[in-house]
């Protein structure tokens, strides 16, 4: 993600480069101000703060996010498994410390106190779709964000434009800030399309990644709830390893 943003900002400095324009005459401090204060306004106006600091704390994550490895998710419930089926499901009591996930852990600890298997699989499907639904609030928070700065850059350009034509008698002042002017919208587009609306996606993108190895978790739980042989746990957990890992 983060060479994602470099490649595109260093595209677009090297365009304006080759177009011959100074990036100096980019660097405008009203534009600066108008789009990206006029933004965290309009952030902070949709936005509860509790939800504004879940989406900023999930796109920090996301620089630091390692892959999720579903082959060794799939070895640890083949192992759970091996030592659950003879000895029973508090058997692996001692394990639950040492699982590698926190959401693998949770329902495990849910397995140990559900009732049943109906019991327990509803809690852990409701338990699914609210993680899914809070990652979409997330992505949601800064697609709105993406769809408000280019107009705040549109604004920004009519104050540029308004301070211009206060000085229509000099024309050569004019002529040079009518392009400083626009500079504002340029901020808003740049602002939105190269970070805040590819932010949601890639947000949006890690939930459903994430939401599948959890559906993978909530089939192996109930495995291991169920007490299947550990071939067929191995065989039932394939199915969502992704193509580049079926041969592992």
């Amino acid at each position: 993600m983060v060479a994602g943003i470099v490649v595109a900002i260093g595209a677009v400095l090297a365009g304006i480069a080759f177009a011959g324009i100074r990036i100096g005459y980019f660097f405008q401090p009203t534009g600066v101000l108008i789009v990206l204060g006029g933004t965290l306004g309009v952030i902070l106006i949709t936005t509860p703060r509790h939800a504004l600091d879940r989406a900023v704390r999930s796109a920090v994550a996301l620089l630091r996010a390692p892959t999720e490895n579903r082959v060794a998710l799939l070895e640890e419930f083949v192992a759970l498994s091996k030592i659950g089926r003879p000895k029973g499901l508090f058997g692996i009591e001692p394990m639950i410390g040492q699982a590698s996930q926190p959401f693998l852990r949770e329902s495990l600890l849910l397995a140990m106190d559900a009732r049943n298997r109906a019991e327990l699989q509803a809690m852990l499907e409701t338990k699914l779709h609210q993680a899914e639904k809070q990652g979409e609030t997330d992505a949601r928070i800064f697609e709105v964000a993406g769809g408000f700065a280019p107009t705040i850059g549109v604004l920004g350009t009519v104050v540029g434009l308004m301070n211009v034509l206060r000085q229509f008698s000099d024309i050569s002042s004019v002529a040079a800030g009518t392009g400083t002017a626009f500079v504002s919208t340029i901020y808003g587009l740049g602002l939105a399309n190269l970070i805040l609306l590819p932010a949601a996606q890639r947000l949006r993108a890690h939930v459903a990644d994430r939401f599948e190895t959890h559906e993978m978790i909530v089939e192996g739980t109930l495995c291991l709830f169920d007490s299947v042989y550990p071939a067929l746990v191995r065989d039932r957990l394939s199915c969502f390893l992704r193509p580049g890992e079926q041969g592992a």
